[in-house]
């Protein structure tokens, strides 16, 4: 298990402080390979990401396989990959990159996004979302999607 935290303010002499978990890492088995120029860690059975954000809610992201980078920051996430948000949406694909140093994830993959909030499920190939899935740049979509539209008075 990888836990990253940071620490809002300095610690003090005593090494006495507060701490805050942004992010865990885990899965049944993590193969290390941080001696190599290019460290990573591989998680060959799986892989459970739960990210925190300020208010401490949680989103979950989970793969049948996954590659941490640790010079970059980046995750490889492969197979059966979902991302749940704290507030029900979801983000299915085959094939995910999580990249923590920006709270970003990417792929180049179909992939299928259900908002539980208005009802709708869009499909698509290619996309990035922020984190916590509040935001979704889509490059291609199908199917029917509902569209709210702000209407001026």
């Amino acid at each position: 298990m990888l836990t990253y935290t940071e620490t809002p303010e300095k610690i003090n002499s005593e090494g006495v402080g507060s701490s805050k978990v942004l992010a865990v890492l885990s899965g049944p088995l993590r193969n290390d390979f941080e001696n190599l120029i290019f460290p990573y860690q591989t998680f060959p059975k799986g892989l459970l990401i739960e990210i925190f954000n300020e208010k401490n809610e949680k989103t979950t992201i989970e793969a049948d396989y996954g590659i941490y980078y640790a010079a970059t920051a980046l995750v490889d996430l492969q197979g059966n990959v979902v991302i749940k948000g704290h507030d029900g949406k979801k983000l299915e694909a085959p094939q995910l990159f999580y990249d923590r140093g920006n709270e970003w994830a990417f792929t180049q993959e179909k992939f299928r996004f259900t908002n539980p909030e208005d009802g709708t499920v869009m499909d698509g190939e290619g996309m990035d979302i922020k984190k916590d899935l509040s935001f979704l740049n889509a490059h291609k979509t199908y199917g029917l999607m509902l569209i709210k539209e702000e209407i001026d008075d």
